[in-house]
């Protein structure tokens, strides 16, 4: 079925701040439900009743567009671009230097509030998604080594990032709370490369 055949809902014509709201709402319930990977724009813009054009046309990418669903307010591949661009032997100091910057910056406030939106009820398959699918996805096949063992190192690296994030901001543990990220950094990365690149016992 073409774009051009989704039903619109029947009344006024939605202006456009309440398309918008529209899309996020039903993008926040198809990425809660089905994860980042299942769920296409299409399905999106169907849920939504409107033409798939039109989150584009908002949006931009259906990877921006989940960034606007848990509202985070900056640009994860933009973030990212110096994980991406170091060394294997490096990936666990830039990846922690990178999200740690984040939650340090003028934006925390902002991170704060979506993020602990997110790990109540139905969004903690947003944080799961997040983390899997836009923080780790890219460096899944540069650490699958033995071959399959990429997305069980991702993960073991996710839950000790999310460990990390709920420790040291919100439940402000102390004195992990007041390490400066110069401090810290040296401590976690070690465990993280290790998940990243070292030998698994499985």
């Amino acid at each position: 079925m073409s774009s051009n055949n989704i039903p619109l809902r029947p009344g006024r014509r939605p202006g456009k701040s309440e398309t918008r709201t529209q899309i996020l709402e039903s993008a926040r319930r198809a990425f809660s439900q089905n994860g980042f990977a299942r769920t296409t724009v299409r399905a999106i813009a169907t849920e939504a009743q409107v033409d798939p054009a039109l989150i584009h046309h908002y949006f931009g990418s259906k990877e921006q567009l989940f960034t606007a669903a848990i509202a985070l307010p900056l640009d994860p591949k933009k973030v990212l671009a110096p994980v991406h661009s170091s060394t294997s032997d490096q990936l666990g100091t830039s990846l922690l230097t990178a999200v740690l910057g984040v939650w340090e910056s003028e934006h925390q406030a902002a991170i704060l509030a979506a993020f602990r939106s997110a790990i109540s009820g139905e969004g903690t398959r947003l944080i799961q998604s997040f983390l899997l699918n836009i923080v780790l996805r890219d460096i899944i096949p540069r650490v699958d080594s033995p071959a399959g063992t990429g997305i069980i190192r991702a993960e073991l690296v996710a839950s000790q990032i999310a460990g990390l994030l709920v420790t040291r901001y919100i439940l402000e543990l102390e004195p992990l709370k007041s390490l400066s990220v110069d401090a810290l950094v040296p401590l976690v990365a070690p465990n993280l490369q290790r998940y990243l690149t070292g030998e698994l016992p499985i």
